[in-house]
This record gives structure tokens, C-alpha cells and sequence, in this order.
């Protein structure tokens, strides 16, 4: 006998039996019609499955309480304004109950108490109201911004102990497009954010893209090491590449004040960029700037655009950091042939890192990069930038299961990440590789040290955000790698599928699976996620989609083992791999 651990909704429509006998077709056509255009969309939207229909109600199931209640209030507020047109006596009202249980699967029902729970609480709902159980109540009050009122515990039939009743406040100004807290957990400081859009490669032959898009990630790097300014970061700002769009759907999208855009020719040794900072509400030009030059002067022409940026949305303030870019072109190269090889390495890392997010694609973008970034260093063995990449590089190996063993990659990063600080100490990407190593190897403080330098080096950074994120996770830290990780998204709005890996594996590890199930849900490669899902769908009871993702994991991954993922896994409370381990064991992983 299969159970698992779900949301039921439960629906009865008020006074049917009057309705019914007033106008049996119209009621029957009308009911049909709210189903059809209020009700059932409003279940899918919100995950939810039509258990069954039962003549005037309908039980539904879903795995979320946070969704339940969304697709509950919503339904409710649509009905409510649809019924505003209407004769009272041909209005048709809901009442609903949800409760969080556990229930038998048989077949494609569901039975037990839960079940019976959402039914007596239906029927203690007021005419377009909802009354929900005190676990349902606990599972959403700080995640959602909807009204609720105690009722206290209440004897229902049938059930032999006193229910925790709370009831939704209909009338307390909430709307159809009620959101979740969770959907804004943290509001980015109060500063210009700007989005860099990429610039166009006006040279007139498509191999040349690459050069366009590096100056354009280089500049927003530039601009990220200001911490006077919010940065949108790359990955989202570069969706826009090669697209017609308006600049005020870039600030809507991506919560930018402030577009900067351009253009790049490069002709032999010269050298044309455009710049154009603009306010994107009022289409307003703030500054405007061409810069001929030779190919060598390609660093300070990026400092010259990120200088003269600062200076238009923060003034002389933002001047006192511009040691730290000095400090950075005077670390970059000379040669240009090493230059125009990196930034090869990086597209190339890039085209297949987001190539569909498959680890096959993945796994190509970072040997090929490889190969390119040790070109580099063999062109200009004084580029920092190339040795911190190459470092990342072998780091990611060993997340993605590429690398056999993680004493085959330790050494490796070690010595390329410390030759990229001795060339450049402000290699902000170097610290946070070594943030990452030293979270794998255990040591934590030394990790957090890494992590905290890189981010006063470069506090727009989402990559360093979203990997320091996942790193305090294995440190009894989890509420502060949430945050962090939610910064990023805000920061990156287009965040690739391992951010909202790193919000799962943090809401996993809060014991929050709903959320984490919901996060995990956003990726569009379930490659990467399969392990943790399999994990998430355990504890919640759904063991069926647990054991499913499992299989399709060992596809990926056959070699894959618990005992020797656990080994190297830095957590210091044993508790919380003891969490995973469970997880993955009753989703069928192998020992």
C-alpha cells in the first residue's frame, strides 16, 4: 500500500440543491462554464490534480500547501468578481477546505483521514470563504501575504481529535493576483542598477562575435566591482543578444534603471567601440561616448566606459574604487593574440555550458575550454585571469562527476588558483575557487574568508553569490545562503539552471521540500537535478517520481554510489548528510 504526504482541496458549491431546482440546465451549463474558465485553469496553473468530481465538488490534490492555497484564494477572488454582474439567485459560491495529510494511493484516487479533514473544514467555510487545517496554516504563513483568522480547534466528525481551524479573511483587500513572500525574499540596496545589453559586432564577419560579447561581460565586470551600483548580470542581460527589444522591457524584465549599450569594429590593430548609457524610463541619453583606438588600448578603453558610467550615476564617489580597475588592467595582458584566445576559451565554455544544459554539452564546453585557456597562459604565462578560469575549470570537473576522484583535481586548483593571485591578488574568481575548494575540503572558515574577499573585491557578482550559497549550506548556515542566493537571482533574472539548483539544495536543507521541489522545477536540464529531486520527492512521500528520477540519474551518472558521493561531502552536521543519504536511499540510489 503506496501513501504520500499532500495538500487536499476540497470544493462544494453553495446551496446546489436550491440552484438546481430554480433552473436545473442553467445551473448545470453554468457550473460547467466556471470550470471550464475559472476553476481548472487555475488548478493546473498552480500544479494541482482533479482527483475526482463529486455532482457539485471536487477533490484535488497537490503537492504544494503554498500552491493549494494560491489556487484556492485566486479560484475564489475570480469567482467572487464574476459573480458581481449576477443576480444573487444565479450566483454560484464555493466553499473550501485544505488540509495537509497523509493519503492511500488507489489507482488514480486517493483515501484516508486527510481526505476526510478537507471535507469537514469545506463545510465549516463560509459562501466564497476557506478554512484550512493548523499544518496548512504553519506549512504557509511566512511565505504568503494572505489574511488568515484562528478559529481555534474545533471537533469535526468523524475524527476523533480537535482541528486547528484557520479561515481565510475574504474581505481584507486581496486580489486575483495574490503573491507568494517567497517570490520577493530580498529586495536588492537601494542603488542604480544598470543592465549591459550586448554589443553588436559591427566588423562585419560573424567570427568576430566573440570579441564583441567579451568586451561587453568584460565591462560588466568592470561595473560589478563598484559597490556603489547593482549590476544585472550576463547570463541575463545577454538573452537580449541579436533581439529587437525595447528598453523599457529590458528595465520591467530585469529591474534595471539603467541600459547601457553599444557597438564594437574591429579592422586589423584598430579598434571602434560605441557606448550609450541611457535611462531606460525616460529613453533619456545620459552620456554617450566613441572611442577609436589600437587593439592594445582595449583594457582602458573599458575602463574609460566604466569610469565615465560610475561617474554619471553616482558621481565622485564611485571614483574611490577606481584603484581596484587600475590594479586590474595593470594585471591583464599585454598580448593581444592572448587576449583574443581567452576570450574564445570563455565563449566557448559558455555556447555549451547553455547548450540545452545537458552534462554532454557541458562535459565538451569544458575540455575544449581547457585546451584554449592553456593556450592562453602559453602566450602570456602573466595572464592571472587565465590561470583562475583553467582553475574553475578542473573545479567544475569534479562537481559535474567528471573528474575521478577529488585528489586527482585538488592540487590542480590549488596551484593554478594561488599563481592567479601571486600575478593579480585582486582576481576576485580566483578567491572564490578557492572558496569552493576549501568548503570541499572542510574547511569552512578558510572558505568563507575566500568567498568574503571575493565579494568586497566584486559585490555584483552572482556567480560568486550563488556558489558561496551553496557552500554555507554545508555549514549550518543555510539561512544565510538563501539569502545570498536570492540576491543573485534578483541580480541575474535569467539565472542559469544551477542557481535555482542552489535555491533547492538550500530550501531542501531547511526541510522546506515544497519550495525546494518548486525551485528544482525551474531548471530546463533535470540532468543537473535529478539526485536532489529523487532526494526532495522522498521526503515528500512521492515515491514513485522519487524512484524515476533515481533511474534517470544512474543513466547519466552509472557509476554513481552513495557511500563514495558521501565521503567527500564537507557537511558539518551529520544530520544534514544524513538527510540527503536517506532521501537518495529511499528513492533507490545505490549503496
Amino acid at each position: 500500500m503506496e501513501r504520500r504526504l499532500a495538500a487536499i482541496m476540497a470544493t462544494d458549491v453553495v446551496g446546489y440543491s436550491r440552484l438546481i431546482r430554480a433552473d436545473e440546465e442553467g445551473t448545470i451549463a453554468a457550473l460547467r462554464a466556471l470550470r471550464a474558465d475559472l476553476i481548472d485553469p487555475k488548478i493546473a496553473e498552480h500544479h494541482g490534480r482533479i482527483v475526482k468530481l463529486m455532482g457539485d465538488g471536487m477533490l484535488v490534490e497537490f503537492a504544494s500547501v503554498v500552491d493549494a492555497v494560491h489556487a484556492a484564494v485566486e479560484t475564489q477572488v475570480a469567482i467572487t468578481e464574476h459573480n458581481a454582474g449576477l443576480p444573487e439567485d444565479k450566483r454560484i459560491e464555493f466553499r473550501v477546505g485544505i488540509n495537509l495529510g497523509d493519503v492511500v494511493i488507489d489507482g488514480d484516487d486517493i483515501q484516508g483521514d486527510g481526505i476526510n479533514v478537507a471535507a469537514r473544514l469545506e463545510g465549516m467555510a463560509e459562501p466564497g470563504g476557506i478554512c484550512v487545517s493548523g499544518m496548512v496554516y504553519e506549512g504557509v504563513r511566512d511565505r504568503i501575504d494572505i489574511p488568515f483568522e484562528d478559529l481555534g480547534e474545533q471537533q469535526v466528525k468523524n475524527i476523533d481529535r480537535p482541528v486547528r481551524v484557520w479561515r481565510w479573511i475574504a474581505n481584507a483587500g486581496v486580489t486575483a493576483s495574490v503573491s507568494a513572500k517567497t517570490n520577493e525574499p530580498f529586495q536588492l540596496p537601494d542603488k542604480p542598477t544598470i543592465a549591459v545589453l550586448p554589443f553588436v559586432n559591427l566588423s562585419g564577419d560573424p567570427e568576430q562575435e566573440y570579441f564583441a560579447d567579451g568586451i561587453s561581460e568584460d565591462i560588466i565586470t568592470g561595473l560589478s566591482k563598484n559597490s556603489y551600483i547593482n549590476v544585472i548580470s550576463r547570463n541575463s542581460t545577454f538573452a537580449y543578444k541579436s533581439k529587437s527589444t525595447r528598453l523599457r522591457d529590458v528595465s520591467v524584465d530585469s529591474g534595471a534603471q539603467y541600459v547601457l549599450e553599444g557597438s564594437v569594429r574591429k579592422a586589423g590593430q584598430r579598434i571602434r567601440v560605441t557606448a550609450q548609457l541611457i535611462d531606460a524610463a525616460s529613453n533619456r541619453h545620459l552620456w554617450a561616448e566613441r572611442y577609436d583606438r589600437d587593439l592594445d588600448d582595449i583594457f582602458a578603453v573599458q575602463d574609460e566606459i566604466v569610469g565615465s558610467i560610475v561617474h554619471a550615476l553616482v558621481g565622485t564617489d564611485g571614483a574611490l574604487e577606481r584603484s581596484a580597475r587600475q590594479r586590474s588592467i595593470e594585471a591583464s595582458t599585454t598580448t593581444q593574440s592572448a587576449y583574443d584566445c581567452y576570450l574564445k576559451a570563455r565563449e566557448f565554455y559558455y555556447r555549451h555550458r547553455d547548450a540545452g544544459g545537458s552534462l554532454a554539452a557541458w562535459s565538451v564546453g569544458i575540455e575544449e575550454a581547457e585546451v584554449l585557456f592553456e593556450k592562453t597562459i602559453e602566450l602570456d604565462p602573466g595572464f592571472a585571469r587565465a590561470y583562475s578560469a583553467l582553475a574553475w575549470l578542473h573545479l567544475q570537473r569534479f562537481k559535474l562527476l567528471l573528474t575521478a576522484s577529488f585528489e586527482s583535481m585538488e592540487q590542480k586548483v590549488l596551484d593554478l588558483a594561488f599563481h592567479a593571485l601571486r600575478l593579480d591578488p585582486d582576481d576576485y574568481r580566483a578567491h572564490m575557487t578557492l572558496g569552493r575548494l576549501y568548503s570541499y575540503q572542510g574547511k569552512h572558515a578558510k572558505g568563507r574568508a575566500e568567498f568574503d574577499r571575493a565579494l568586497r573585491i566584486n559585490p555584483n557578482d552572482t556567480n560568486v553569490l550563488a556558489v558561496s550559497a551553496n557552500a554555507l549550506v554545508y555549514c549550518e548556515r543555510v539561512d544565510e545562503a538563501l539569502e545570498r542566493c536570492q540576491r543573485a537571482i534578483l541580480l541575474n533574472p535569467n539565472a542559469p539552471d544551477w542557481y535555482w539548483w542552489t535555491l533547492g539544495f538550500s530550501y531542501f536543507h531547511l526541510g522546506r521540500y515544497e519550495e525546494a521541489l518548486e525551485a528544482l522545477e525551474r531548471m530546463t536540464a533535470p540532468d543537473q537535478a535529478r539526485r536532489v529531486l529523487a532526494a526532495t520527492y522522498a521526503h515528500l512521500g512521492r515515491l514513485d517520481e522519487a524512484r524515476h528520477e533515481a533511474e534517470e540519474f544512474m543513466k547519466v551518472v552509472p557509476n554513481f554510489s552513495i557511500k563514495e558521493w558521501a565521503r567527500t561531502e564537507p557537511y558539518t552536521d551529520p544530520n544534514e548528510l544524513q538527510r540527503y543519504v536517506d532521501g537518495m536511499r529511499k528513492a533507490g540510489l545505490p549503496e
